[in-house]
């Protein structure tokens, strides 16, 4: 009660000022009463911040010095407390007007570090993110710029290889995000009345009719949702329209362009958002001229996102962040933005962890990722397949080495594979290769198209060679004969089932055990080519989720499979789903858990007999 007494005597002398001398002594008066008070309530310290919020709004008329001296004074609350909004809103000007000053570097600092470090949610307090934002921008605006920059994001990491404080990164990523939109601001602002994606791509067919700047329906992420970045969860995203005289698109009137809009005639689907910078309409250049000051602003932001990109810790949760693609529209037409950005996917690109490489693909169906974007033929491509290259050869050395992956190159991107095989890019040839030894190519002409690419370079030359090699050695393979039942010698190795199933016929093989013996999921590609395989016991082996993967897409008759004490999980349980014929499966000791379990029952009907002992879900 002694303490809102004093807290309301300050707060009637402060509303008055008369001298600062005065006012500054009072407010260092209320703040050492705020720190040495017993009671240990939030509002004794937030009270003192509120008072000195109001009195700076009410009073416009103080010095930049006058400011400087209330801020330092205010101080010792600052450690502890987030700044009302009012007091945010007062440290953005101070920021923007004074960057230079040392209150910026001193007092500024530890009350920014604070909120990336303890904040929740932008969302709730939207002032505490553009503070952040704007002081970040000061740093920028030191004689050193980024490289001051560059410490502070090196100093909220922390010198060890793991950052300790979680909030850091999404806090981080929020604030660039909220920053890059608000570059492209005067462009979003700018829409107007426009006509739907299917009226463009319908109108694209009379040139006549066409406007000379043609508006684009696009997705983007809402300013409101920009704070929710800092949740691994999936962006929400909305349809806007945008008509701008500062975005012009040039329309490629050719043959091929003509025949993919045709297709599109009488179709009320509306595309998504990569699709419809890349072939409908035809765009060829999109130019997005920037504010000296936006200019600025944004590459300081896309800077930084780079910065983050390069912390090891932090690349996994910054890649699914990014993964929904959450920026305008604006800025994925804006050449000197996806150029810049390129960085963070090529890090990506370069990451060996399936969960960091894997967020270049869709977030889910139906929706393009940062693979279709920076792939030949996408807005952002400035290259000749380079990064696309790389992107295709870590995903193929991961986990998508299926032939889903492969049809999916087969039917969007046939064309720019050739090309780079034909170039001599040795991913590229393993690419055509696999397409014609899993039969993804069906036309005739085509697959001679790709023989003729192979046999064009020393290196297709020789993989086509082995693969005509493997071709004789799987018909011998899978020509009527040999045993049906075949158990191989404990320690064995990839290498010895290899060199076994190359020495005769296995066409008759069916039950194939391969318990406690050392191979891993390198062996799947010899295993799908054993055409009669009905049981395959892989008990204490080092099968995993990739050779699961595989073995799901074309084992499709196996009926009995053990996967007793392997380290397979849930990502490669859930691909035997598609293996409707089996009856017997043996999961104990896995890390199954109990929902795959249960959509494992759903999905197979002829499942009879299964062991889930040692697991979450027994």
């Amino acid at each position: 009660m002694d303490s809102e007494k004093k807290i309301y005597k300050y707060k009637k002398v402060l509303s008055n000022p008369s001298r600062l001398e005065v006012v500054l002594k009072e407010i260092r008066t209320l703040v050492d009463m705020a720190l040495t008070s017993p009671l240990q309530d939030e509002s004794i310290h937030q009270a003192p911040l509120e008072i000195v919020s109001r009195l700076l709004s009410e009073n416009t008329n103080l010095t930049t010095q006058e400011h400087e001296n209330i801020i330092v004074a205010i101080a010792p609350l600052l450690e502890n407390n987030h700044p009302p909004p009012d007091l945010c809103e007062f440290f953005c000007k101070h920021c923007r007007e004074r960057p230079r000053s040392m209150v910026v570097i001193e007092v500024f600092t530890p009350v920014v570090q604070r909120i990336l470090k303890h904040n929740m949610d932008f969302g709730k307090c939207p002032r505490l993110r553009l503070f952040t934002q704007e002081y970040i921008l000061a740093l920028n605006e030191l004689n050193a710029g980024m490289e001051v920059v560059k410490k502070f994001i090196h100093s909220m990491h922390g010198p060890t290889g793991q950052c300790p404080h979680p909030r850091v990164l999404p806090n981080l990523v929020a604030v660039c995000l909220a920053a890059i939109y608000s570059c492209y601001e005067e462009f979003i602002n700018s829409r107007d009345n426009s006509p739907s994606l299917k009226e463009i791509r319908n109108g694209c067919q009379q040139p006549c009719d066409r406007k000379p700047n043609l508006p684009l329906r696009l997705l983007h992420t809402s300013p409101d949702l920009v704070s929710q970045e800092a949740t691994l969860t999936e962006s929400r995203l909305k349809s806007v329209i945008v008509t701008s005289n500062e975005i012009h698109v040039e329309v490629e009137r050719n043959n091929t362009a003509n025949q993919k809009m045709t297709a599109n005639v009488g179709n009320d689907s509306e595309p998504n958002l990569i699709d419809c910078l890349m072939v409908s309409p035809t765009c060829s250049t999109m130019s997005i001229e920037l504010s000296p000051q936006a200019d600025r602003v944004l590459g300081c932001y896309v800077e930084i996102l780079k910065m983050l990109s390069n912390y090891d810790d932090w690349r996994p949760a910054l890649a699914s962040l990014l993964q929904p693609i959450p920026f305008p529209k604006e800025a994925l037409a804006h050449e000197k933005f996806t150029k810049e950005l390129k960085y963070v996917i090529q890090r990506f690109a370069e990451d060996p962890r399936q969960e960091v490489h894997s967020c270049l693909l869709s977030v889910r169906a139906g929706k393009d990722g940062w693979f279709q974007l920076y792939s030949p033929g996408g807005v952002a491509c400035d290259d000749d397949g380079e990064l696309f290259a790389s992107m295709v050869h870590i995903l193929m050395g991961s986990c998508y080495k299926t032939k889903k992956f492969l049809l999916s190159l087969a039917e969007n991107k046939l064309g720019p594979c050739m090309l780079l095989a034909l170039r001599g890019n040795q991913t590229m040839v393993e690419i055509l290769c696999l397409m014609l030894e899993y039969n993804i190519i069906d036309n005739k002409d085509t697959q001679l198209q790709i023989i003729s690419t192979l046999e064009s370079t020393d290196v297709g030359k020789k993989m086509y060679e082995q693969l005509c090699d493997r071709q004789r050695e799987l018909k011998e393979l899978q020509r009527k004969g040999g045993p049906t039942r075949l158990t191989l010698p404990s320690k064995s190795t990839d290498a010895d089932l290899a060199r076994l199933l190359s020495s005769g016929s296995f066409g008759n093989l069916e039950n194939l055990s391969l318990a406690f013996t050392n191979v891993t999921s390198a062996c799947a590609e010899h295993l799908i080519k054993l055409p009669s395989l009905r049981q395959l016991n892989l008990w204490s082996t080092q099968f995993g989720d990739a050779g699961l993967r595989l073995l799901s897409e074309h084992l499709t008759m196996l009926q009995v499979l053990n996967l007793c004490e392997t380290p397979v999980t849930d990502a490669g349980l859930l691909a035997l789903s598609s293996m409707k014929s089996l009856c017997s499966l043996n999961m104990n000791s896995t890390k199954l858990s109990a929902d795959t379990y249960e959509d494992l029952k759903a999905k197979l009907p002829n499942l009879k007999e299964v062991d889930v002992r040692y697991t979450e879900a027994w």
